[in-house]
């Protein structure tokens, strides 16, 4: 990944532009900030009143960069997402086109059971008993007939919020920093997915939605837990607004250290390692993916 800063603009009135290899950030025709194009892993924009130049868009795009407009809620409504990319790409699309039933659903085995030993560390990070959620795992079968990773939220929700907790997408408070932080994440893997030459909606799983980035809402799934650890930590009070500085903890965390076969690495590194472990496992260089391991401890600890 080119860049590791995740841009969030929040004022309405902004006008986003380039000059210089920069992102200028303007209001009232004066100049307020800039950010390399380099540096920036994804654009989010909450503010429906700002604006920008298509030579931005056009920009970010040859860098691989999403732009990211998003809705009230903080979830993402419209991507803009560039056309070209990995040089195997057309050999990686069709073979993901052509991927067998047997196949997709192996893979999703993996990710869900992934998924679940997270929700296990994650606990166990916050003091909570990991087990309950984590042996869950050891019986998922290929494409999940079972529903583990539904049996698996039931328990894992109410022990990581409390029991009158509830996943809801239009509620506020910790359903809304949730909704942020995976938007952050749906970014990261909207670029790894392009970066390894695959389609972001051709998916392993979700075939029947109408959503762009059904492949990123897979891939993700092992990471939305490091998500919910950040939450957790920044505040337990299901009320609260999400503030500036909460919005700078959730975008932090494709900078959060997971373990792994190669050592630590962050979340977007590893990140980019799963979907390129996938797009090799559609062409059948590879046979299994490259998965995230727990988090650091002193990473848990520091939140």
């Amino acid at each position: 990944m080119i860049g590791g800063r995740i841009i969030d603009i929040t004022s309405d009135g902004v006008h986003l532009s380039v000059t210089r290899g920069f992102m200028k950030i303007s209001k009232d025709r004066e100049q307020i900030g800039q950010v390399a194009l380099d540096d920036i892993a994804a654009l989010l924009i909450h503010a429906h009143g700002a604006t920008y130049s298509a030579n931005l868009v056009i920009r970010l795009a040859e860098r691989g960069t999403p732009m990211v407009m998003c809705a009230a809620n903080h979830n993402p409504i419209a991507f803009v997402l560039p056309l070209h990319g990995h040089f195997e790409q057309g050999k990686r699309m069709r073979a993901q086109a052509d991927a067998s039933k047997r196949k997709r659903g192996r893979i999703w085995r993996d990710l869900i059971k992934a998924k679940i030993i997270a929700q296990g560390d994650v606990l166990d990070a916050c003091g909570k008993n990991g087990d309950t959620v984590r042996h869950l795992h050891r019986t998922v079968k290929a494409g999940d007939p079972d529903n583990l990773e539904a049996q698996a939220a039931r328990r894992y929700w109410p022990l990581l919020f409390g029991k009158t907790f509830r996943r809801d997408q239009a509620m506020g408070g910790i359903n809304a920093h949730l909704n942020y932080g995976y938007t952050v994440l749906r970014a990261a893997a909207a670029r790894s997915i392009l970066g390894a030459g695959l389609h972001p909606s051709l998916s392993v799983r979700h075939i029947s939605r109408g959503e762009a980035l059904r492949l990123a809402d897979d891939v993700m799934e092992p990471f939305r837990p490091f998500v919910d650890l950040v939450v957790y930590h920044l505040s337990t009070d299901p009320e609260q607004d999400l503030s500036p500085d909460s919005k700078r903890k959730l975008a932090a965390v494709t900078d959060f250290d997971l373990t792994g076969p190669k050592g630590a690495s962050p979340v977007r590194v590893c990140l980019e390692r799963l979907c390129v472990s996938l797009a090799q496992m559609f062409t059948g260089e590879a046979t299994k993916l490259e998965l995230p391991g727990a988090p650091l401890p002193l990473e848990a600890a520091n939140l």
